[in-house]
């Protein structure tokens, strides 16, 4: 069995009594971004803002109940900004906070590898 050093690491951040803690808020942020949507979802508003039919588009395969649903709990966590303009018919701007331009910036690289990846480790 090797055992891992965590002093100072991130680990060591998120560790309490040498466990990865059920009660951290980290795992609900967590189970938003790196939900199948929620990845999608922010990856697809990194590059611009979008209306809700062109995400419907961009995100091919999630329906309007998921995509209402990972919108409202994006918006609830400050990652995604929802402007609603007066206009008939009404027009929704969804686009991403700071804090979640901040998130896109380490969460492209992943989805980056990710697709690079993918045939290879599905095939496995």
């Amino acid at each position: 069995m090797t055992v891992i050093d965590t002093r100072g690491t991130l680990l060591a951040e998120l560790m309490v009594d040498g466990v990865l803690p059920a009660s951290c808020p980290s795992r609900i942020v967590l189970d938003h971004i790196s939900s199948r949507w929620g990845v999608l979802v922010l990856v697809a508003l990194a590059e611009r803002g979008q209306r809700w039919g062109e995400l419907r588009r961009t995100v091919e395969g999630i329906s309007e109940k998921m995509l209402a649903s990972t919108l409202r709990t994006l918006e609830q966590d400050g990652l995604v900004h929802r402007e609603a303009q007066p206009t008939i018919p009404p027009r929704v701007d969804y686009s991403l906070t700071p804090l979640g331009e901040d998130l896109a910036t380490v969460l492209l690289p992943l989805v980056g590898w990710v697709a690079r990846n993918a045939r290879h480790i599905v095939a496995e």
